[in-house]
């Protein structure tokens, strides 16, 4: 019986050149892409989730990407599904599935699956959607300190999951071990560039949003209002003092650049801590250098 293809995932922080380096790797190898981030698989939010748009994608075929409209919740496990069912697909077509973007609670969630906590539960969801971030925050502090350590305060969508888990449960979330056996033979790249050179392409990115009509896309999505999901998108909440008259663009502006730049250093701290990634610095190697190392450990593996 021949030997599934594992699967590749390329990972890293904002700005750092995953989608374009991506589509490079897909016609080296011969692979698809399956979508690793959060807030593509929504329509509408194009501009400020810098989704590729199809001539971008060079025939490439993409997964996960417009799936849902803005008013819809998508969880972590709709994604797993989602993405496990078009791995099938990929390797029905003898190709690899090449997962990249860089939400990394996905990634490892479809690398290992999902801790054993309880669905999602609606009437207790209906209950705490009618009290403010500020508030859940600071009950989530009470009955789950690590975990509100670990994200951010205006994160309302992992604020109320973790709230809704201990009205469930009775347990802090943080109490929920993840599983350390990989449910996939793959191979992982972080790739990341020098942090001036990063934080340069951050703000070259903000500026070009803003340009592209950012704005104007926010406004549009606030029609769904304030509290769907992908308005936690960042790019969109950040706009919203602008939009509601209380700061300058400017300072709207600046305050996206700063967030994005947390963000980023987030996603370095995750990976961190996570085993079987190869780092590899896109300010120092080129592209195609990293394309052969890939193609090496592929060869080296079996599977190319």
């Amino acid at each position: 019986m021949e030997r599934e293809k594992p699967l590749i995932v390329i990972t890293g922080p904002t700005a750092a050149g995953k989608t374009d380096f991506s589509i490079k790797l897909a016609k080296a190898i011969g692979g698809e892409i399956i979508s690793a981030d959060s807030m593509q698989v929504y329509r509408e939010l194009d501009i400020g989730t810098d989704k590729i748009s199809s001539d971008r994608m060079e025939g490439i075929p993409h997964h996960l990407i417009d799936i849902v409209y803005p008013d819809v919740y998508f969880s972590v496990a709709d994604f797993v599904k989602e993405a496990d069912r078009a791995i099938r697909e990929i390797r029905k077509r003898g190709k690899f599935p090449l997962i990249v973007g860089g939400t990394a609670f996905y990634i490892r969630a479809l690398l290992y699956g999902l801790s054993p906590v309880p669905p999602a539960d609606e009437s207790i969801r209906r209950e705490l959607s009618k009290v403010s971030t500020e508030e859940l925050y600071s009950s989530l502090k009470k009955v789950d300190p690590g975990y509100a350590s670990k994200i951010h305060k205006t994160d309302r969508k992992r604020i109320i999951r973790a709230l809704e888990v201990y009205k469930l449960t009775g347990k802090p979330l943080s109490s929920f071990k993840l599983p350390e056996k990989p449910r996939y033979e793959f191979y992982g790249y972080f790739l990341y560039r020098n942090r001036d050179e990063l934080y340069k392409r951050i703000n070259n990115r903000v500026d070009s949003q803003i340009e592209r009509g950012l704005v104007q896309e926010a406004r549009k999505l606030l029609s769904y209002g304030k509290g769907i999901t992908a308005f936690q998108a960042l790019g969109y909440k950040e706009l919203l003092p602008y939009i509601e008259g209380k700061v300058s663009l400017e300072e709207a502006v600046r305050d996206l650049k700063r967030r994005t730049r947390q963000f980023a250093k987030r996603q370095f701290t995750w990976f961190r801590r996570e085993k079987g990634f190869k780092w590899i610095n896109l300010s120092e190697i080129p592209e195609e250098e990293v394309i052969n190392v890939i193609k090496d450990d592929l060869r080296k593996g079996g599977v190319l």
